[in-house]
């Protein structure tokens, strides 16, 4: 049963492998909707980034952000598309395998979004205290 289990995950490993090569070459192609492009780009970025949204050492939700987000954003993707385009993305990426680099402005997003978060809880409570001094008051 382990062995079954670890060669599904090698396996949907190289198909999101995949998929986020196609994204890739969806990206850089100036024929594709730009909506699409961007989304895949924001996917990309994401999944690329060497510093994920929930971290990995915090259990189940470390690793469940990035088993629903990715293929999330890779399904809203495969959508935006026309299927001729992400057919011959999807075969190109079968194709010439290639080597995705590591996106650091994703990294740079995901602190921004924990910024933004930290940002709105410390405003949160500065209202909430000051609404309770000024009621006991």
């Amino acid at each position: 049963m382990r062995t079954l289990s670890r060669w599904w995950r090698r396996l949907n490993a190289a198909r999101l492998a995949t998929y986020l090569i196609a994204l890739w070459k969806l990206v850089r192609q100036p024929g594709a909707p730009k909506l699409a492009r961007l989304v895949a780009l924001l996917v990309l970025g994401y999944a690329l980034s060497p510093i994920d949204l929930i971290p990995d050492f915090i259990p189940f939700l470390g690793q469940l952000d990035d088993l629903l987000l990715i293929p999330a954003g890779v399904a809203l993707v495969v959508r935006l598309t026309p299927r001729h385009i992400w057919a011959a993305r999807l075969r190109e990426a079968e194709q010439q395998a290639e080597v995705l680099p590591q996106l650091w402005w994703g990294a740079f997003l995901v602190v921004g979004v924990w910024l933004v978060l930290l940002g709105l809880f410390v405003w949160w409570l500065v209202v909430t205290l000051h609404e309770g001094a000024v009621i006991s008051s």
